[in-house]
């Protein structure tokens, strides 16, 4: 059994390297209905759940140490490709469409809540806030929202389950609606030139990646450390309330300056979202290494609840695709962009045509800005219902 901090962490990063290695190698198709930091949650849990380490002082201090300092520098880095500039050379149409699902997203959270919160265990709400934040955004969204409301791990669990489980069939199920698009765009008179065009667009000015240096990784790291250190520092200064915690400061404070670095020379610099990657990995294992299968109890209740989220948030899509004519391509990609983030918006896109997945790209990049934010007040809103 493992009583080292240390030990403990390189197991962790081992697990974790491992799963990314085997998912990208070998192309798997289990990684296509489990995303790998998926995998990686239940594999990790399913080891503390057997006991392989113990909460040991050691193995204590390495987890609040290694999470508290990484959540930030993760925020940053992940935030840092979601230029402003270019989101907003999606048009309107798009941009309000986006917000549209977001806002329905948010209905479904708070309506399904509001009809079953009392089925649900205590602190259910903090839950359901992180995967808000993941709906409407992305993994490292929900990971930011269960540090800043100290969402407890074992909850984590839950909305990691629905997270995967839910969101694979809502893919196929958007996969499946593509040739149905013409007719869908009949029924709600949706006009599609404006899509073409900015997709072309945005096609044809996408500079080609430039490759990562080490030089690059050096900068990223430590611009990412260092705002890791100046937001816990600053935070300590901000007024706090029953809500807002000094951490949740850390995380708002790291993702106003990811936004804000996001438009300097930094985000030119390749890297900052693989090596938010690696952290975001380690801080899903560090959450799931404090859980185990025995709390999964509710697991069936939840999956429900996820569905319930979905159904409302696709009512308020149509009809609001059917008052303001808006076409299936829009709805779905920023339906996924919400809901399934960078990793699938851009699948969606190139289901329609390769020249739109530019617009897949940067409405996930949207999530990303949006989602942590959203995530907050989605939480208050269940917080007030939990009573």
């Amino acid at each position: 059994m493992i009583e080292n901090g240390f030990t403990y962490l390189s197991v962790l990063m081992m697990l974790a390297s491992g799963i990314v290695y085997t998912e990208k190698k070998t192309h798997n198709k289990l990684f296509a209905y489990l995303p790998g930091i998926v995998i990686l949650y239940f594999a990790v849990m399913l080891f503390s759940t057997f006991g392989l380490w113990h909460k040991t002082e050691s193995v204590t201090a390495a987890y609040k140490s290694v999470k508290s300092n990484l959540l930030p520098a993760m925020i940053f880095l992940m935030l840092l490709s979601a230029d402003m500039r270019e989101i907003l050379k999606l048009g309107k149409k798009m941009l309000l469409t986006f917000l549209l699902a977001s806002t329905s997203i948010s209905l479904g959270f708070v309506g399904m809540f509001a009809l079953f919160h009392t089925a649900f265990g205590v602190d259910a709400w903090k839950a359901f806030a992180a995967l808000s934040g993941s709906w409407m955004g992305g993994t490292g969204n929900m990971v930011a929202i269960q540090g800043a409301l100290n969402v407890p791990d074992s909850k984590m669990g839950y909305a990691l389950l629905i997270d995967s489980i839910d969101y694979a069939i809502w893919v196929m199920v958007l996969l499946a609606l593509v040739p149905f698009a013409k007719r869908f765009n009949l029924w709600s008179k949706a006009d599609t030139s404006i899509i073409d065009e900015v997709g072309s667009k945005l096609a044809t000015k996408e500079e080609s990646k430039k490759p990562i240096t080490f030089e690059s990784l050096f900068l990223l790291l430590g611009a990412a450390f260092f705002v890791s250190a100046l937001s816990q520092y600053f935070a300590g200064y901000l007024p706090t309330t029953s809500f807002l915690s000094t951490t949740t400061w850390v995380v708002i404070l790291a993702t106003l300056a990811g936004i804000a670095m996001a438009m300097s020379p930094l985000s030119k610099l390749s890297g900052s979202m693989e090596l938010g990657n690696i952290m975001l990995y380690l801080i899903v294992a560090l959450i799931a290494s404090r859980a185990n299968f025995a709390e999964l109890t509710q697991a069936p209740l939840y999956i429900a609840a996820g569905f319930v989220i979905i159904a409302i948030h696709v009512t308020v899509m149509v009809i609001f695709a059917k008052l303001f004519r808006l076409d299936l391509f829009s709805l779905g990609v920023a339906s996924l962009a919400n809901i399934g983030g960078v990793a699938s918006a851009p699948i969606l896109a190139s289901a329609y045509s390769k020249a739109l997945i530019p617009i897949g790209v940067l409405m996930a990049m949207m999530g990303y800005i949006l989602g942590t934010f959203g995530g907050l007040m989605v939480g208050k809103i269940l917080e007030m219902i939990a009573g």
